[in-house]
């Protein structure tokens, strides 16, 4: 990593997934790719990124701490702490998958956070209309989210956007504050595990930091001023472009 534009390739791709973490969700979109052209193994780049995202994540959150409230009801300490555990279950299976099954599993994840983003308000429409969605589902989905969170990490802030809506009726500008958060701590519990079995390549995971640390700040800020329909159209372009860059990279 001694090569300047390996270097600036990893500094420009955490600037772009800090903003992006901060702005919609999804950084690793940015982050993941420009350490997989770098050589790295997909299981190896996406426990980087998630590690080289976390400052940033951390940078984000604490701009956005005056507005953290409870989520349909329930404390935003109880979801965070589910989120943390969890967090390291999904990064202990990450530990355990093979890289070459993980090429093929990212893709259908991607699709996944695509279909709730791009659906998710109508679904949950739909079923406030007809049942009462209550505590114990919503903290059952918090610990889902925390699973994904540690295993792979790309969309889980768009996920949790959309969950939020799906179960609690809420609007993607209001829960900047909880998904950043939630963000910073599932990156933090995986930052533990991958840390500890040495799935963190440093070289390009210091430059990375680096960006993502000044990208988190910047569309925090920027992301105070945007308006809901240009964070949620936003949030679905970048995810279905990133789910078929993938579907191509894995089955093309």
């Amino acid at each position: 990593m001694a090569d300047p534009s390996a270097v600036a390739l990893a500094a420009g791709a955490g600037l772009l997934g800090g903003i992006m973490n901060a702005l919609a969700g999804g950084g690793t979109f940015a982050t993941l790719p420009a350490l997989i052209a770098l050589g790295l193994p997909a299981n190896i780049a996406n426990a980087t990124s998630n590690f080289a995202l976390l400052p940033g994540a951390v940078a984000s959150s604490w701009t956005y701490r005056d507005e953290i409230a409870p989520v349909g009801g329930v404390d935003w300490r109880l979801l965070l702490g589910i989120t943390f555990v969890s967090s390291l279950v999904g990064s202990l299976l990450l530990v355990v998958t093979p890289g070459h099954a993980f090429d093929e599993i990212i893709p259908w994840l991607l699709l996944i956070a695509f279909v709730t983003i791009a659906f998710g308000g109508r679904i949950g429409a739909w079923l406030r209309a007809r049942t009462r969605i209550g505590t114990p589902t919503l903290v059952f989905t918090q610990m889902l989210l925390g699973i994904y969170g540690g295993y792979f990490g790309g969309g889980v802030g768009i996920m949790a956007t959309a969950v939020f809506g799906l179960l609690a009726g809420i609007h993607p500008r209001e829960v900047f504050a909880m998904r950043t958060a939630m963000l910073a701590t599932a990156n933090l519990a995986a930052a533990f595990i991958f840390v500890w079995f040495g799935m963190v390549a440093w070289e390009p995971a210091l430059p990375m930091i680096a960006g993502g640390v000044l990208g988190g700040w910047l569309g925090a800020h920027v992301g105070k001023r945007l308006s809901h329909g240009v964070v949620r159209w936003g949030t679905i372009v970048i995810t279905a472009a990133t789910t078929l860059a993938f579907f191509h990279r894995a089955y093309g």
